[in-house]
C-alpha cells in the first residue's frame, strides 16, 4: 500500500505539510488549477527551494491582498460545502476546519457556529488546509502514518494575545493523540499543522516500506537547533489490512417520556438527511422508567445537522457525541435483470476480492409494488439473478 510516513522531528505547519506534497511531486500547476475552484482570489502562489541548515526543501509561500480578514467557522463551513471541489476533497477540508473550530469554541467557552477565525481564518491558511486535501488526493490518497508530535514550552504570540506553548487549541486538537515532550522554546506544531496530522494520519512508528521518494516542506524560519522541515517518506508498505477505513461520529441519547408514534418519523428524518445507520434498543432509565438508546452512525461534516434534528423532533434534550474510525468493505452498486424487471443491488470488495453482492432493499420494494408480487418471492427472483450474473 502506498505509504507516507510524516517523520515530525520539527513539528509541522500546514504550509510546511503542502510543501512537503509539493518536494514529492505534486505539480503546481494541479494545485493551482484545483484551488480556482474555491470562491475566493486576490492571492498568488510562490514555489522555491530553501535550505535548512544545508538541506533543500520546498517552501509554499501563498502572497494576499487581504489583511486581518477574520472569517467564522459557519462562513468557511459553507464556502467549502458550496464549492465545486471533488467531493473526498472537500470532505477532508470541512473535517479539518471543523476540528479546529470545535477546539476554538472549547477554549473560548462559545458554540462552534460563534467561533472566529483570526490566524486560521486568513486566506493563506484557508490554502493550505484545502491544498492539503487536494494534493492528497491528486498523489493518490497514500496512507499516511505520523510520528507523536513535539510539544514545546514559551508562548506564541496571536490575536487574543501571548498564548502558552503548546498553544491551547494545539492541544484540544490533539487531545488523545501521541505527543512528547521537546525542550525548544519556539511553536513547533501550529494549530493548523495538528488539525491536518490529526484528521489524516494514524500516530505510529515508522512502518516497514519499500522507500521511493524523500521530501522536505520547509518552515518559515531557521532555527539554531534544527533544521526547520517536515520530512516525508513515500513508499510502499506491505500492510496485512485490506479492509477500507473511514471516520464516523456516534451521536447517542437516552430517551424515556418519547411518544412511539414519533420514534419511527424521527429515524426517517435522520436517515433522509444523511445519517448511516439510525437505531433503538431497551433500557432501564432512573425511576425505574423503561426507555430507549438511540443511537445514530453519521458523516462527521453532518452531525451537527442530525443532532439538531434529535433535539427538535424527540423527547431529548441533550445528545452525546463521539468520533470514531471504523473498517468497512468497499462497496460498488450493479444491477441484475429478473423476469419482473431490472433491480439493483450491491457488491462488497475486500481489497479487490468480491465477497458478496446483495438484494438492495428499495429496488426490490419498488419491484414488488410494480408486478404485486410478495417481497420474499422478489428477493427470491434476485438473488437468482445474481447467481447467474456471477456463473457469467
Amino acid at each position: 500500500m502506498k505509504t507516507l510516513f510524516l517523520d515530525t522531528f520539527s513539528g509541522i505547519s500546514g504550509d510546511m505539510f503542502l510543501g512537503l506534497l509539493l518536494d514529492l511531486g505534486l505539480p503546481l500547476a494541479d494545485l493551482e488549477s484545483e484551488l480556482k475552484k474555491l470562491p475566493v482570489d486576490g492571492y498568488h502562489l510562490e514555489l522555491k527551494k530553501v535550505q535548512r541548515q544545508a538541506i533543500t526543501g520546498s517552501k509554499l509561500t501563498v502572497h494576499c491582498e487581504e489583511q486581518h480578514h477574520h472569517r467564522t467557522w459557519r462562513d468557511i463551513d459553507r464556502m467549502l460545502a458550496d464549492s465545486a471541489l471533488a467531493t473526498e476533497t472537500r470532505e477532508l477540508a470541512r473535517r479539518i476546519f471543523r476540528r479546529i473550530g470545535e477546539a476554538e469554541a472549547k477554549i473560548h467557552g462559545v458554540a462552534l457556529e460563534a467561533v472566529h477565525f483570526h490566524e486560521v481564518g486568513a486566506l493563506d491558511s484557508i490554502i493550505d488546509i484545502v491544498g492539503a486535501a487536494i494534493g492528497l488526493h491528486l498523489l493518490g490518497n497514500p496512507r499516511v502514518v505520523c510520528a507523536p508530535l513535539p510539544m514545546t514550552r514559551g508562548t506564541v504570540g496571536c490575536a487574543h494575545g501571548n498564548f502558552p506553548l503548546p498553544a491551547p487549541a494545539t492541544l484540544e486538537i490533539l487531545r488523545g493523540l501521541p505527543i512528547i515532550e521537546d525542550r525548544a522554546e519556539v511553536e513547533l506544531v501550529t494549530p493548523t499543522g495538528a488539525a491536518i496530522a490529526a484528521e489524516i494520519a494514524s500516530f505510529e512508528t515508522m512502518p516497514a516500506m519499500t522507500l521511493e521518494t524523500v521530501g522536505y516542506g520547509a518552515g518559515e524560519r531557521e532555527q539554531t537547533d534544527r533544521p526547520n522541515l517536515l520530512r516525508g517518506l513515500l513508499g510502499e508498505a506491505e500492510v496485512e489490512e485490506t479492509l477500507d477505513q473511514d471516520r464516523v461520529t456516534i451521536l447517542e441519547s437516552h430517551l424515556d417520556d418519547a411518544n412511539p408514534e414519533w420514534l419511527g418519523v424521527l429515524m426517517d428524518s435522520l436517515l433522509s438527511a444523511g445519517a448511516f445507520d439510525v437505531g433503538y434498543s431497551a433500557l432501564q432509565m432512573k425511576k425505574n422508567r423503561p426507555g430507549l438508546a438511540l443511537t445514530v452512525i453519521a458523516p462527521p461534516h453532518l452531525s451537527e445537522q442530525l443532532a439538531r434534528i434529535i433535539l427538535r423532533e424527540s423527547s431529548a434534550a441533550g445528545v452525546r457525541w463521539q468520533e470514531s474510525r471504523r473498517y468497512k468493505l468497499r462497496s460498488e452498486p450493479a444491477m441484475v435483470t429478473t423476469p419482473l424487471g431490472t433491480a439493483q443491488v450491491k457488491h462488497f470488495y475486500e481489497g479487490e476480492q468480491r465477497l458478496r453482492t446483495v438484494p438492495e432493499f428499495e429496488s426490490c420494494r419498488q419491484l414488488a409494488m410494480d408486478s404485486g408480487q410478495p417481497l420474499p418471492e422478489i428477493y427470491r427472483l434476485v438473488e437468482r439473478a445474481i447467481q447467474s450474473a456471477n456463473k457469467n
